[in-house]
């Protein structure tokens, strides 16, 4: 017995399909995200069809009203979208039609779903990006306030998680910064990248309509068009780099998590977790977990995995289109969803934590933690620095691990190598921390210039993204106006 059919589609009316072609074809259930940008697209591309000549002044009014009325009518929940049309291009066709006859018919003149898709994808991701910079800038924010508030906290700095030279909290706070500086930077990047228009591209060949390409960038709020319509309709690069760029910051907010679980215990003791942010046990009453910090850093391995799917899935394809092309989106919805969720949990979780100050002071009193502040002293006095390093290394294993002996030990060490008094304070945990004055070290004087460069860059990254949005709020205004 022959399967069932159903109607295929509204793109071939002359064949049927059956159940198992739509379902495994339909991407309805995924694409549906799409809606409003495949709505914006078509009022621009309307406009350049009227520019044209294939649609009259009436028409174009028409077709306008009757998107703008299905973008009204999605947000109200009054539409049911037809996985039997397998996407929201043909749905959001259909639904014109129906509205306005056949004057919706000719919306897909000089287009092809290929050229559609490629728009709603850009639109859609340069939205998810300015969130994302947005989210990001609040967790700098957070980091910077947290750095002022912290300017004479000193903890020990770590190497191989192993107690290394002291540093000062609000040093340790801002490399956190940096680092999420440089995953703004590279959202920004991707942002221009992919904020050009590929409508009129067609199927791959371009149209033989003479339509305005530039005309529909510009309504649609995108800095260029693209130049080769073989690669516009082919070209997810911007998928893979958004999605490299959401997995790189989730590695840097699962480096903070770490630092945050680990603080969080009782070996270390350097943060303590009100409730409200913390997780209980169902069996042990006494528990505070990092929960929040420990889902982050979870969830990071997850973006991973959808960077990987992305760059498996563009990996040999042939221009220009493919079909492979429709499995692009759940990875990368999935991987914005996470980074989004992680960022705004992660910064909630950051501004309730408390500092146990006297905690890290003490902490960054053992451990030998000035050794190589003995070993720079030596090399000034005329010692060459591997000898001293020696020197420093052989005191340090006869002190085994005492801190009073050794410095008992670095007394001695200093005389024997400088005529003048040797004063042990040389070696106290601000001496150290306030003689690296370098660019980038971790003195107060130098952290101070950190600030200033951090509030710079906030300021400059808050005006880039204000102008962002200014471009991305086109798609909503078009859709009320």
């Amino acid at each position: 017995m022959g399967q069932r059919t159903k109607p295929r589609s509204t793109r071939d009316h002359t064949r049927s399909a059956n159940d198992v072609f739509l379902s495994f074809t339909s991407s309805v259930h995924f694409d549906c995200r799409l809606l409003k940008f495949d709505i914006a697209g078509s009022i621009a591309h309307a406009a350049t069809l009227a520019d044209a000549g294939i649609l009259t002044s009436a028409e174009l009014v028409s077709m306008t009203k009757g998107l703008m009325d299905i973008a009204k009518d999605i947000e109200l929940g009054k539409v049911a979208l037809d996985p039997r049309l397998e996407d929201i291009h043909m749905n959001v066709e259909k639904l014109l039609t129906d509205k306005v006859g056949d004057t919706g018919a000719k919306l897909h003149t000089g287009r092809s779903r290929n050229d559609q898709v490629a728009l709603d994808m850009r639109l859609m991701v340069r939205e998810m990006l300015v969130q994302i910079i947005a989210r990001g800038l609040d967790l700098q924010i957070l980091l910077l306030e947290k750095a002022k508030e912290n300017k004479t906290t000193v903890l020990p700095g770590y190497t191989h998680l192993q107690h290394a030279q002291p540093v000062l909290l609000s040093h340790h706070l801002l490399a956190h910064f940096w680092r999420i500086e440089r995953d703004v930077s590279r959202l920004v990047g991707c942002y221009h990248r992919t904020n050009v228009n590929p409508l009129g591209s067609g199927a791959l060949a371009g149209t033989g309509f003479n339509l305005d390409r530039k005309k529909a960038a510009r309504i649609l709020g995108m800095d260029h068009v693209t130049e080769n319509s073989l690669d516009a309709v082919s070209d997810r690069d911007f998928v893979a780099e958004a999605t490299f760029a959401l997995s790189l910051l989730m590695i840097h907010l699962s480096s903070l998590s770490e630092e945050l679980v680990i603080w969080s215990s009782a070996e270390f003791g350097f943060v303590r977790l009100p409730g409200s942010v913390a997780g209980g046990s169902s069996m042990m009453p006494q528990k505070a977990n990092p929960d929040i910090a420990e889902l982050v850093r979870g969830k990071s391995g997850r973006t991973i995995g959808d960077l990987v799917a992305v760059l498996t899935l563009l990996k040999s394809l042939p221009l220009a289109y493919n079909r492979d092309l429709q499995e692009d989106k759940e990875s990368l919805f999935d991987a914005f969803d996470t980074a989004e969720a992680s960022l705004r949990a992660l910064t909630r979780l950051l501004a309730e934590v408390d500092f146990d100050r006297v905690r890290m002071r003490k902490a960054a009193e053992i451990g030998l933690m000035t050794a190589t502040d003995l070993a720079d002293f030596l090399t000034r006095n005329g010692v060459p620095f591997r000898k001293a390093h020696a020197a420093v290394k052989e005191i340090a294993e006869l002190a085994r691990g005492d801190d009073e002996e050794f410095l008992r030990l670095a007394q001695g060490l200093m005389k024997k190598h400088c005529d003048a008094r040797a004063d042990t304070d040389y070696l106290s945990v601000e001496n150290s921390v306030a003689r690296r004055t370098i660019i980038g070290g971790t003195s107060p004087k130098a952290v101070a210039v950190q600030v200033d460069k951090a509030i710079a860059s906030l300021a400059k990254n808050k005006r880039v993204l204000a102008g962002m949005r200014g471009q991305t709020d086109k798609i909503d205004d078009l859709l009320k106006s």
